[in-house]
């Protein structure tokens, strides 16, 4: 019995529409940069021997200010990851950042033992910071960053202080906003006097986390 030829068209239409989907899926996957911060390996002792299963620590960022990160727990490694990948995507934050290289202020944050320093740095410092807090850095497209841990080294505490820190940063025309300023009014001098941009973002950071205390 001869096929229909209507139906056969039909079908190579469906055919390139998913095909155009996955083209479009894949494009997004592009946009994103990814880095394996951490993965650890644990051992639970059955009957017949030992299992393993991996645990893994995940950094995603677009490269234009937006980054987030993501674990996830798998008896094989890429499964681990592939988890990870995808937490770091749907919990992706976006933090602003001055002349799209640096950050507008200095801001701390903590997450546990850990605390992080991280300070804005002039164009050509490059990105002065170790281990975790240096992918989440790569992945956003921060170009010139001071960064300092103290307290702990645990990857995952100090990925997440970082992040705290970064929930923090604010833009000028954020803090004007806020203030019902002019951009102009915030912004004064660059030179670190009472009221410039490096010091009116920061203060307002400083005031907003003594509110949430």
């Amino acid at each position: 019995m001869a096929r229909n030829p209507n139906e056969r068209g039909g079908g190579g239409d469906r055919d390139r529409g998913r095909s155009r989907g996955g083209d479009r899926r894949d494009e997004r996957d592009d946009e994103f940069k990814d880095k394996l911060v951490h993965i650890n390996r644990v051992a639970k002792v059955v009957k017949g021997g030992r299992r393993f299963a991996f645990a893994a620590l995940v950094v995603v960022g677009d490269g234009k200010g937006r980054v987030g990160f993501g674990t996830g727990k798998a008896r094989e490694v890429p499964e681990a990851i592939r988890k990870a990948t995808e937490q770091a995507k749907r919990t992706m934050i976006r933090v602003p950042l001055r002349e799209g290289r640096t950050l507008h202020h200095d801001i701390k944050g903590h997450f546990g033992a850990g605390r992080v320093t991280l300070r804005a740095a002039p164009a050509g410092t490059g990105i002065i910071a170790g281990g975790p807090m240096r992918a989440v850095f790569e992945t956003m497209g921060v170009q010139d960053v001071v960064g300092k841990c103290n307290g702990t080294t645990n990857p995952y505490n100090m990925v997440k202080a970082t992040f705290d820190a970064l929930q923090n940063s604010f833009s000028p025309r954020q803090v004007a906003a806020r203030r019902g300023k002019k951009v102009g009014d915030i912004i004064g001098r660059r030179d670190g006097a009472p009221g410039s941009a490096t010091q009116a973002p920061a203060q307002e950071a400083a005031a907003a986390g003594a509110g949430r205390e």
